[in-house]
């Protein structure tokens, strides 16, 4: 009996250990674990097209993730969508002509912003306007264009 005990509290250990990683897994892939009570400051940046970006998408700085997309909306009288992007505090020090760029993660991953730093000797703060912005390149688009560049050239 008691050996049939432990057995059974091993595998309920291995049961809330597994758990546990599924939980932390799930929380990893939609990106809910980066959420922190450093918040940050707020920029925005404007876009002819977003393609597939969504809120808590990435934003890097070669590479090293720097911040998250907070907010997407659309600005009716520029006729664009406006992105507002959280940077970690302690990114103080992006110029004003820094450029926004929207990527993809690999042939069809998930879509992130990349920031370029320029040269200026002003620095982005909270509530600041990225204005040089590459929108996303949609896939459909350039066969699309390629198809009319094949059949007009035929």
């Amino acid at each position: 009996m008691g050996s049939s005990r432990k057995i059974e509290i091993l595998v309920g250990i291995f049961v809330v250990l597994g758990l546990s990683a599924f939980v932390a897994m799930a929380l990893n892939i939609s990106n809910l674990n980066s959420l922190s009570s450093d918040k940050g400051y707020s920029v925005t940046a404007q876009f002819e097209n977003i393609g597939g970006l969504r809120t808590r998408a990435k934003v890097t700085l070669s590479g090293v993730v720097v911040g998250r997309v907070q907010e997407i909306s659309y600005d009716k009288e520029s006729f664009r969508a406006v992105v507002t992007l959280n940077i970690n505090s302690d990114i103080d020090y992006l110029p004003e002509d820094t450029q926004a760029s929207i990527y993809t993660s690999g042939l069809l991953g998930e879509q992130y912003i990349s920031l370029e730093p320029g040269a200026e000797d002003e620095v982005l703060k909270n509530g600041s306007n990225i204005t040089l912005t590459q929108s996303a390149v949609v896939l459909e688009e350039v066969i699309g264009k390629l198809m009319v560049s094949f059949t007009t050239k035929n």
